[in-house]
């Protein structure tokens, strides 16, 4: 089942996955085919929503959006700067 939600990202329902014993899960085939996962993939795993909610995210994909990230709040404190440098003046 897809549908598109948030703008032009897609998002895919892949099925349903049971906790085993020690607390391990299958990811299903397609979703692992479709997101490239094999098993030396290091996935970040999250929780949100009081504890509702559980994420995984590539690690590599989490390593480049923090990168990303600090150049953008570099960008930003360069303008918070000149902003303050400007009402000095």
């Amino acid at each position: 089942m897809e549908s598109k939600i948030m703008g032009e990202r897609e998002h895919k329902f892949y099925g349903s996955t049971t906790v085993g014993e020690r607390g391990q899960v299958v990811i299903p085939a397609e979703a692992r085919r479709d997101m490239n996962i094999s098993p030396a993939t290091k996935l970040l795993v999250f929780g949100g929503h009081g504890g509702q909610d559980l994420v995984f995210i590539r690690s590599e994909s989490m390593a480049e959006f923090l990168t990303r990230a600090k150049g953008m709040m570099s960008q930003l404190e360069e303008i918070v700067t000149k902003e303050k440098n400007d009402k000095i003046q």
